[in-house]
């Protein structure tokens, strides 16, 4: 990762937050797009594009291309902006499957579709979209969360397909992420068995680098020890 350029969506998250430090610990330069707003200063290293819609699409072009001027170019794009709600098909909320859908998916579309003229300019182009476990198999409650990471996953495999040979496009699978959130949430659960914010970081980084230049289209499960 050593002099990559990296854009991190969702960056201030519990997950974001973890593959910032841990790309910028590799040798990455991050540029640190997040709904919410920052102060933070940039420095050579990292820069951050606080108070970001990306569910606006011109919101997430103009984020994407200030963070290509800053650092002159782009190499990889993160996607980790998103969302979860609880919600039984009929009982629950009909308008969280739309939420969902422009949470987890309008996001990273819109991300992506911007990020992919500057990654098509690098000689190692690389988008890494998180979906998730519940899409291969909904539970009870998991309706409209797992339709909307369904959609990633196929967004992810369509792209890989159109910029086969120009930019690897790939997507993590991760279970339960262990953070103090799913922990509130559930707090009975065996908590060992979920997967950490810092191995599903490494998975993340892996497929954003140099080695895995021959990965694309891969939807790949990271379930801890669930």
């Amino acid at each position: 990762m050593q002099g990559k350029i990296v854009v991190v969506t969702g960056a201030s998250g519990a997950l974001g937050k973890v593959v910032v430090a841990s790309a910028l610990a590799k040798g990455a330069k991050v540029a640190a797009i997040d709904h919410a707003a920052t102060a933070f200063q940039a420095t050579p290293e990292r820069i951050e594009f606080g108070g970001v819609d990306l569910i606006d699409a011109v919101e997430a072009k103009k984020a994407i291309d200030a963070a290509a001027a800053h650092f002159g170019r782009l190499d990889v794009l993160i996607n980790i902006a998103g969302g979860f709600a609880f919600e039984t098909t009929v009982e629950g909320d009909p308008e969280a499957w739309q939420r969902l859908y422009a949470l987890n998916v309008s996001t990273a579309l819109h991300a992506c579709r911007s990020a992919v003229p500057h990654l098509a300019a690098s000689n190692a182009g690389r988008i890494v979209n998180v979906g998730a476990m519940a899409a291969i198999q909904a539970g009870a409650g998991m309706g409209p969360y797992a339709a909307s990471k369904a959609a990633v996953h196929r967004l992810t495999e369509a792209l890989a397909a159109e910029w086969k040979g120009k930019i690897t496009v790939n997507a993590v699978l991760p279970s339960i992420i262990d953070t103090v959130a799913n922990r509130a949430s559930m707090p009975d659960a065996d908590f060992a068995k979920w997967v950490r914010p810092q191995e599903l970081a490494e998975v993340i980084l892996f497929l954003a680098s140099d080695a895995a230049s021959a990965v694309t289209g891969a939807l790949l499960p990271v379930s801890g020890r669930v």
